[in-house]
């Protein structure tokens, strides 16, 4: 049995190699994660290589230059109002606008004393001259005027005491030198008069004249400061750039504002004065029509 067994080929031999093999693949299968388990294999490929000198591929997506930085805006002005204008003014253009607001308050100041003044003179005027018209000698004239101080009564009480004065030399010296005297008396006290009414008139008159050119000087200063800041800024944007060009011309506004009530304040002057004159004229034309009749009414006085 033993031979027998030895020459039969054992036939269980290739099913149990086979289970040893399901075996040993059932193990190795345990042994491997999930995640290589479920990815199926890929063969591996090996890459192509490009060449050194090559050079790069292009990118699809654009390279966009990089935004500049853009200095923040300073902030506006709050106040556009004239006052808000000049507080936010430079140095220089707040001495413009304040010299042309000292000038504008002097000129209506002298406006309003010369218009009383004139007033005032021209009814004490008219009350010497109506007395020097209802007078019959130079005495009577200067007795009627003691009170008063306008000119007209300083004409009367001057030529009185010349006559006075020159009485004992009428015999010899005759009347021409006493009408001489008292016209150049005359004349002097008109001179006078004018003169004090004409004092404050020139500030009137400097400043219609040069208020603009003040106001004028007060831009330029404020142009140029805003276009420095312009520069400093590096913007254009006119809400910046308009609240400094607006405080520069606000100098000019003020020149114009000064200097063109000063002209019509100093024309208006100009005729008043003009006309007081006339009056002045007539006051003194009447005391000397009166010393030529006192003259010719002297016993001593020659032709």
């Amino acid at each position: 049995m033993a031979d027998v067994a030895t020459r039969v080929p054992c036939k269980p031999q290739p099913l149990f190699a086979r289970s040893l093999r399901a075996a040993a693949c059932a193990l190795m299968l345990a042994a491997m994660p999930a995640a290589a388990q479920t990815q199926p294999p890929t063969t591996a490929t090996p890459a192509p290589t490009a060449p050194a000198t090559a050079d790069p591929a292009p990118t699809l997506v654009p390279q966009l230059a990089p935004m500049p930085a853009v200095a923040p805006a300073p902030a506006l002005p709050q106040d556009l109002s004239p006052l808000g204008l000049y507080r936010q003014a430079d140095v220089v253009v707040k001495g413009v606008m304040l010299i042309l607001l000292a000038a504008a308050f002097l000129c209506w100041t002298v406006w309003l004393r010369k218009v009383l003044q004139m007033v005032a003179a021209r009814r004490s005027l008219a009350r010497s001259h109506a007395a020097l018209h209802a007078a019959a000698s130079v005495a009577e004239a200067a007795a009627a005027l003691t009170r008063s101080r306008d000119p007209a009564a300083l004409m009367a009480r001057a030529v009185a005491e010349e006559l006075s004065r020159s009485a004992p030399l009428l015999a010899e010296a005759g009347p021409v030198g006493v009408k001489e005297r008292a016209a150049s008396l005359v004349d002097r006290i008109e001179g006078q008069a004018l003169a004090r009414l004409r004092r404050g008139t020139g500030i009137v008159a400097n400043t219609g004249s040069v208020a603009p050119f003040v106001g004028l000087f007060g831009t330029v200063w404020g142009i140029m400061n805003a276009f420095i800041g312009i520069s400093e800024s590096k913007t254009t944007n006119l809400a910046v750039v308009a609240p400094g060009i607006a405080e520069a011309l606000f100098a000019t506004a003020l020149g114009l504002v000064a200097a063109i009530p000063a002209v019509i304040i100093h024309n208006h002057l100009s005729r008043a004065n003009a006309g007081y004159r006339l009056a002045l004229g007539d006051a003194g034309a009447a005391m000397l029509r009166l010393l030529s009749r006192d003259l010719d009414r002297s016993p001593g006085s020659k032709g």
